[in-house]
């Protein structure tokens, strides 16, 4: 099932506050990028994040799920409502994402 366009515009529209969100439509879901590292996606109209140590820190009893067949677990954010949170969670993840990946 693909994302709806207003649920990625809901997200986006929470992290406005925050320089450096970027996202890339892939296969009818949406891939989230901070300052060019990607820290989540949005999957089936969820927010599904990386689980690093920051995040996990911050959301302690989030469930794991399978954005897609075959792809690793990622950290479901159930509060998308506070923006607040949302900010400070992907700002506290940045350090620990990996670098983009330079093509040939």
């Amino acid at each position: 099932m693909a994302s709806k366009k207003e649920y990625l515009d809901y997200v986006l529209e929470q992290l406005s506050p925050l320089d450096g969100i970027s996202v890339r439509p892939m296969m009818g879901e949406y891939i989230l990028y901070y300052n060019g590292k990607i820290f989540g996606g949005i999957y089936d109209d969820r927010l599904l994040v990386k689980p690093v140590k920051s995040a996990r820190a911050m959301m302690p009893d989030a469930s794991l799920s399978l954005p897609y067949e075959g792809a690793k677990d990622m950290l479901l954010v159930e509060d998308i409502d506070d923006r607040e949170f949302l900010c400070s969670l992907v700002q506290a993840m940045e350090g620990e994402l990996d670098a983009p990946k330079r093509r040939k």
